[in-house]
């Protein structure tokens, strides 16, 4: 893995089951995001994106943060640096972590600590959040005189509505992992939101990987195109799942039961 120092800042674990597990790992700063991690996060993009056998991706911090931010005297503080010098590196800070919107399989969040400015964004660009007790989402950006970057206005928006990202937005809030799961920032609140996360990991590695992606897609469609694009994406994923291995004969089974097919596949 390429890295500017000794000691890697990002790591991945790669289970049998086709779990993987993302670690950011520099915990003397609080897994903030800065020029080692973020050319660490791009070769993780890369293998990640290319590993055929993964299934569904965790994303977590060591030790008591998730990601504190970016690393805003790295990404700011350069002397003699015009705007579009400063937005082309705050792009490619963005890009360091917005690849987990376009991964393939499912990606789950277990924040475990501070997820404060674009560390909140690296858990929303997941596409299911854990919170534990000690989480902390910081949409701190106005408090620091700065715009919200790195996809925060849409990520607050799509999650809690525009009048609620707003305010959060404005005012700089900080919602515990409670408030979180309460406003809709978070999915799962969890005691211990690592194991948690990877509880709902493993649950879906046992899908059929097709099925699984397919499912992530058409949820995405469906939350940004009108119901008819959305059903004619149903059912051709759903054409194509009835092909998976063992379908038919699950189908059949529950149809030689004298239970309703709901009931079967409730069992």
């Amino acid at each position: 893995m390429a890295t500017l120092t000794d000691t890697p800042k990002v790591r991945i674990e790669r289970r049998a089951d086709g779990v993987r597990v993302l670690l950011l790992d520099d915990p003397a700063k609080r897994n903030a995001i800065g020029p080692d991690m973020r050319e660490e996060l791009n070769s993780a993009a890369t293998q990640l994106a290319h590993d055929s056998a993964a299934r569904c991706l965790v994303v977590t911090g060591s030790g008591s943060s998730f990601c504190a931010g970016a690393d805003l005297v790295a990404l700011f503080d350069v002397d003699g640096a015009s705007p579009s010098e400063i937005r082309a590196r705050q792009l490619s800070y963005y890009e360091s972590f917005l690849w987990l919107r376009e991964l393939p399989y499912p990606t789950v969040a277990a924040v475990n600590g501070h997820a404060i400015g674009a560390g909140m964004n690296v858990a929303l660009a997941c596409d299911i959040v854990v919170a534990g007790p000690n989480s902390k989402f910081g949409a701190s950006f106005a408090k620091l005189g700065l715009h919200p970057g790195g996809g925060a206005t849409s990520f607050l928006t799509h999650r809690i509505g525009a009048g609620r990202a707003l305010q959060a937005l404005l005012l700089g809030l900080t919602f515990d992992g409670a408030e979180a799961h309460a406003q809709g920032l978070a999915d799962v609140f969890a005691t211990d939101p690592q194991a948690a996360a990877l509880t709902i990991a493993t649950d879906i590695a046992r899908l059929e990987p097709a099925l699984a992606r397919d499912i992530k897609r058409s949820v995405a469609v469906a939350a940004s195109s009108p119901f008819a694009v959305s059903v004619g994406v149903e059912s051709w994923a759903q054409a194509a799942s009835s092909f998976n291995p063992g379908v038919r004969e699950a189908i059949r089974a529950a149809g030689r039961s004298t239970r309703p097919l709901a009931k079967e596949i409730s069992r």
